[in-house]
């Protein structure tokens, strides 16, 4: 049986290897291009196999594992697969996305089947693959915090979804519940909750208080649309809820890979007071962008729902010293460090040196620091030769043939501004002298340049490295240093701002 031949293959990170497997599209489109076929639930996925037309032969269903073994797909719950028959003679395979035969694999759960056709003499064996594709994540909101759904009151409360209602199907959508109240348990907190529709819908409320002073109400709107059906479905004093279809009150569609996205935009008036010599406003500045992501697969489930919002305004400046520390640990788990009375440290070449760059008598939560360049010379001098490179942009020196480690500091290692720190491990080295090729006797100190970063929409304060370097990756770019050879002393530049 002709058909044609694709390639799929999948990145198993567990056992480090790649798994290919050759994609033999023919008779399985007969089928699977209908879009009942595949059914995408929250925890499994479903897939009905059709009466087989063809008496003679007999059909097997097969999967893979996630280290490319092929399995007969049968009733086995600790793989987490159900197979039934119905009376027509279809199959019906409910698989569990935690089982045995499905991977997570760029935003979605891939499942990969085979079907094999052998005739009543064991002839003409056939086999045919298909890749089914679930959304990995399936659009469900965080449930508001509890201060936004406790400063709604009673009588300004919205109904999210009749009763009755569990909680957790509640604040799955986004919305606050509270199980002492019979009449309106399920209802929107003081935010922006979005909801895409399978049956292609927007769904937006939008609270007066999203932005102080208070949004008006009156004045909120769709920005493209203005025909009857494009104006708020339900207000009151404190909420207004615009429900619409994705095809109409000037939403726009485009592609991206293999989903459907939908967008559309709210925004409010203001009222704007004018004289000869300028204009001003006293109410505040409302845009909201609410994007709804469908797959192409036939799938009618929405993949995600993204809320955009104007930016806060900018961080306040305050002028002052910026304070750094470079310091040395004394083991791989930054638990010690040398203090001033230990140094010079003497260290062995290609030891592990443990550094750490910190900023100091600052408590700004947001504030990431970076590390520009790094560079290492002979003397307390930035600007003598020879020198040798250690950070490139933010980044390790590629030239390097014992490459910095660079290591993630998170909130997990205990330090209350992770952000503010930067941490790495370089193999010392000496400086040679390029005329008699003997190396250098005196210590070497570290230098570098660096900055602390606000974070912004258009600025993430985050440096992205080569692949060889991204590994040891962390919040952002960190960093090496070096040193002289066996025996030889280790300089450093405690810090540079």
């Amino acid at each position: 049986m002709g058909g044609v031949v694709q390639s799929w293959c999948i990145w198993q990170a567990v056992f480090f290897s790649v798994l290919c497997y050759p994609l033999v599209l023919g008779a399985w489109n007969d089928f699977s291009e209908d879009p009942s076929f595949l059914v995408c639930g929250q925890k499994s996925l479903q897939f009905t196999l059709p009466p087989n037309k063809n008496g003679r032969m007999s059909l097997e269903l097969s999967a893979w594992d996630i280290v490319g073994r092929s399995h007969m797909l049968q009733n086995d719950s600790t793989c987490g697969v159900w197979v039934s028959w119905a009376p027509d003679g279809s199959r019906k395979v409910v698989a569990s996305y935690d089982g045995c035969y499905i991977f997570e694999w760029e935003g979605n759960y891939l499942m990969v089947l085979g079907i094999e056709e052998t005739d009543a003499n064991g002839h003409q064996s056939i086999r045919e693959e298909k890749e089914l594709r679930c959304p990995a994540a399936q659009p469900a909101l965080d449930a508001p915090s509890h201060s936004i759904c406790a400063t709604v009151q009673s009588q300004d409360r919205l109904p999210c979804v009749s009763p009755p209602i569990a909680q957790g199907e509640c604040e799955e959508r986004g919305c606050c519940y509270n199980p002492t109240d019979r009449l309106m348990p399920c209802y929107y907190g003081n935010t922006v909750t979005a909801q895409c529709t399978p049956d292609g819908q927007f769904s937006i409320v939008v609270s007066r208080y999203v932005t102080l002073p208070p949004l008006i109400l009156d004045s909120v709107h769709l920005a493209s649309g203005s025909s009857a059906g494009c104006v708020p479905v339900v207000k009151n004093n404190a909420f207004v809820l615009f429900q619409f279809p994705h095809t109409a009150c000037g939403t726009t569609f485009w592609m991206a890979g293999d989903q459907g996205v939908y967008e559309n935009e709210l925004v409010a008036d203001q009222d704007v007071r004018t004289w000869s010599l300028g204009s001003i406003t006293r109410d505040s500045t409302f845009r909201l962008h609410v994007r709804c992501s469908y797959s192409t697969s036939g799938i009618s489930l929405p993949v995600s729902i993204q809320v955009f919002t104007l930016p806060p305004p900018p961080a306040v400046s305050q002028p002052g010293p910026l304070t750094l520390e470079l310091r040395i640990a004394r083991e791989q788990g930054y638990g010690s460090y040398y203090a001033d009375r230990d140094y010079p440290v003497v260290k062995v070449l290609r030891d592990p040196i443990y550094v750490e760059v910190r900023l100091l008598q600052r408590t700004d939560p947001n504030l990431v620091l970076v590390l520009h360049q790094c560079w290492a010379t002979p003397s307390s001098n930035p600007r003598q030769q020879p020198q040798w490179p250690i950070l490139v942009d933010g980044c390790p020196y590629t030239g390097d043939n014992y490459q910095t480690q660079l290591v993630p500091v998170g909130a997990a290692v205990g330090q209350q501004f992770p952000s503010h720190y930067q941490r790495f491990i370089i193999s010392t080295f000496t400086f040679m002298d390029s005329a008699s090729r003997q190396p250098f006797t005196g210590p070497v100190y570290l230098h570098c340049s660096a900055s602390a970063c606000q974070p912004s929409v258009s600025t993430s304060c985050i440096t992205s490295c080569p692949a060889a370097a991204s590994e040891y990756l962390g919040l952002a770019s960190l960093y090496r240093m070096g040193y002289r050879g066996l025996g030889g002393i280790l300089g450093l530049l405690h810090h540079l701002s």
